[in-house]
């Protein structure tokens, strides 16, 4: 057993041994190949350097060739891109002709619109090209000759290529020297820049305002419900055309030349709109000349003034403005459309306002004021619409002329307000009285005057005027007061002026006539009371007011002329005291003289009312009239009863109502034909006077009481 593993460990180790004899002479074999294999690297590392240092002169060739190459390329790519563009801009300028023989033959606007806008888009399309070309041109040359020079001074390449590079560069050169500045000066943009003005300038002529006659004549009818607003001028296509125009010229250094086209045809466009309203008026401005205007072709003036402003300003100059902002809006971000806006607004506001001022300047004379107030009245409607057309800084100098034209309205209407009351207080100066005691003219015109100033429409902006020439003397932080009581102490001046003027009249009549003045302060006090009356110009004055400064002084003049003019013809049928002393005879004497006295005294009374005493108010009349038979018939009916007995007829002595028809006549101003008694019913005769509702004038302060 332990033979056979011996024989068994022998045969491994026998077979192991053998094993590490074959990986010796294996490593021996690679050993001896890996030594080969070092000197046949030897001998290629040999090669690879021999071979190497033959080659480097070609590699450094090669980068030479190529490094001139990619300078040639830098060269020679702009030059031919910088042919490219000139290429492209005769194929633009090409077009540009077609374009432009198409635009004069054609007749049809829509197409001509269409293929305008075509034709701008070629201009900007020339514009860049021609940009492109002055840009890249001078470098492009200077690197090209740059090579030229480069390969000439190194012989980098052959003569054949050097001479083909000179002969480009030469050619480019004299090209871009003689063409470049044509093309931008002289050549078919400068022409199709031209065109683009004149196309500018026959579109903008060609947008017109709408509708302004009719919007004129709807506010002279006194259409409430039509409202004055501006339109849309121009369509988009329109208005895209003349936008990019705009900018084509701006871009081209024709923004000045644009300008002067927009403001020169669209001030003549707005011109011709409002001359369509016939303004002539607006002719005469200077103050001179407008006082020598008739009042009634001022009168009418203002008015137009009034409504065409409102139009020029809520119709016209909105409309203008965004037409402008939508052509010009674009150029400079914006800056440059409001001063071209200003400009054309200018010269149309001045017309207006040079007419205004000149009416606020004129002569200050009464009835100009309810038309300067009508002109301040529309201006301060008109104010907000102003402010917003003109709201930009470049129309600070038009809203200021505004201002100032709001400042002389204001100062000519309180001028000529309180001229008014100097010229009725100085109206009575050499001034006579009316001779028949009737209302004077100055009276009845400035009783009219004031009712119409208390009237809503003049009220308010005739308040308003005195509160801001209050403010301006006072002081912005001043107190004024109600506009209500500013005008009622304005106008109480007025009216105490008036009766200054009533007061100075009334005592200018000659002496002998005692009755006259009476009747003189009766009528006119009495129109003054009864035509304020229930108006408002007797609301803002008060009743307590009017009563007491006209009423009562109308009531007593009343009485004083009945107190001189019928009460001593009363007294003539009065009974004297030692009358039944005398014998009948003597009585019926005396009888006889008092009727006669009482006839003739009547008789005179009639022909006063008929020559001097004139009573022209018919309820006035009636009034008086009624309380004079009151007075009269009373008495005479009273004396007939007493003595009639003692009369030897009938046919001797006038009837109660023979007296009472000769009264009546007195005050229709007929004349006064005597007639003898017919009938003895005193009683009806005097019960009629007396009931027929006449009131007796005493003489009393009481406000309350009525004539």
């Amino acid at each position: 057993m332990a033979t056979r593993e011996g024989n068994s460990r022998l045969s491994d180790l026998k077979l192991a041994c053998t094993d590490l004899r074959t990986l010796l002479k294996a490593s021996a074999l690679m050993e001896q190949n890996l030594k080969n294999m070092d000197k046949k690297f030897d001998i290629i590392d040999e090669t690879l350097t021999s071979a190497s240092r033959r080659v480097a002169p070609l590699q450094s060739l090669s980068m030479a060739t190529k490094a001139l190459e990619t300078r040639i390329n830098r060269a020679v790519t702009p030059a031919l891109a910088l042919l490219d563009n000139f290429k492209r801009s005769e194929s633009i300028q090409n077009k540009l002709l077609d374009f432009s023989s198409k635009l004069s033959n054609e007749k049809n606007m829509n197409k001509k619109l269409k293929t305008l806008i075509k034709y701008v888009d070629c201009v900007d399309q020339l514009k860049a090209a021609i940009s492109s070309i002055c840009e890249e041109g001078e470098p492009v040359i200077q690197r090209l000759q740059e090579v030229v020079e480069f390969l000439s001074r190194t012989k980098a390449t052959d003569q054949y290529r050097t001479h083909r590079l000179r002969e480009t560069l030469i050619t480019l050169k004299a090209l871009y020297e003689t063409e470049v500045d044509a093309m931008r000066f002289e050549g078919l943009l400068d022409e199709a820049l031209l065109n683009l003005q004149d196309e500018y300038e026959s579109m903008l002529q060609q947008i017109k305002h709408q509708n302004i006659v009719d919007q004129s004549q709807a506010a002279d009818k006194g259409d409430d419900q039509m409202v004055i607003m501006g339109s849309n001028l121009g369509t988009e296509l329109e208005i895209e055309i003349l936008r990019r125009i705009s900018q084509t010229l701006a871009a081209e250094d024709c923004l000045d030349i644009c300008i002067d086209i927009y403001v020169k045809v669209r001030y003549r466009r707005v011109a011709k709109a409002l001359m369509r309203l016939n303004p002539e008026y607006l002719r005469t401005h200077i103050p001179e000349e407008i006082d020598e205007m008739a009042w009634e072709n001022l009168e009418t003036a203002i008015t137009l003034w009034i409504q065409h402003f409102e139009l020029a300003v809520k119709a016209v100059l909105v409309s203008e403005k965004k037409f402008c902002e939508q052509v010009l809006g674009g150029i400079m971000d914006g800056l440059v459309w409001p001063e071209c806006f200003v400009k054309i607004a200018d010269k149309i506001m001045a017309v207006f306002f040079r007419f205004g001022e000149g009416v606020a300047r004129s002569s200050k004379e009464p009835q100009k004021l309810f038309k300067l107030l009508d002109m301040f009245e529309s201006l301060e409607k008109l104010n907000p619409a102003f402010s917003l057309v003109f709201d930009d800084e470049s129309g600070t100098d038009i809203c200021i002329r505004f201002r100032e034209l709001e400042k002389l309205l204001i100062h000519a209407s309180s001028k000529v307000f309180w001229e008014f009351g100097l010229q009725i207080e100085g109206n009575s100066d050499g001034v006579p009285p009316p001779q028949d005691g009737s209302v004077p003219k100055i009276v009845r015109y400035a009783v009219n005057y004031l009712k119409y100033l208390a009237t809503e429409a003049y009220s308010v902006p005739m308040a308003r005027v005195l509160r801001t020439e209050q403010i301006w003397k006072a002081g912005i932080l001043s107190r004024p007061e109600s506009d209500e009581n500013l005008l009622r102490d304005a106008v109480s001046n007025i009216m105490e002026a008036l009766q200054r003027n009533v007061d100075a009249k009334r005592s200018g009549y000659r002496v002998d006539k005692l009755a006259l003045p009476h009747v003189f302060a009766m009528n006119t006090y009495w129109y003054i009371y009864m035509r304020t009356k229930n108006t408002e110009l007797g609301k803002l004055l008060g009743d307590q007011y009017m009563k007491k400064n006209y009423k009562v002084i109308a009531e007593e003049s009343a009485y004083m002329y009945q107190k001189i003019v019928w009460v001593p013809l009363v007294k003539v049928l009065e009974k004297d005291s030692d009358l039944e002393l005398e014998s009948k005879e003597a009585m019926v004497g005396l009888i006889r003289e008092k009727m006669e006295a009482f006839i003739k005294g009547l008789d005179d009374v009639s022909k006063r009312h008929k020559g001097y005493y004139s009573i022209p108010d018919a309820d006035l009349k009636e009034q008086i009239r009624l309380a004079t038979v009151r007075l009269v018939i009373p008495a005479y009916s009273e004396f007939l009863d007493a003595f009639s007995v003692l009369l030897p007829g009938k046919s001797s002595y006038l009837s109660p109502e023979s007296v009472q028809e000769l009264v009546c006549r007195v005050f229709e101003g007929g004349e006064v034909k005597l007639k003898r008694r017919g009938s003895r019913d005193r009683t009806a005769g005097g019960s009629s006077a007396v009931d027929g509702g006449g009131k007796d004038f005493r003489r009393t302060r009481s406000n309350t009481s009525e004539m």
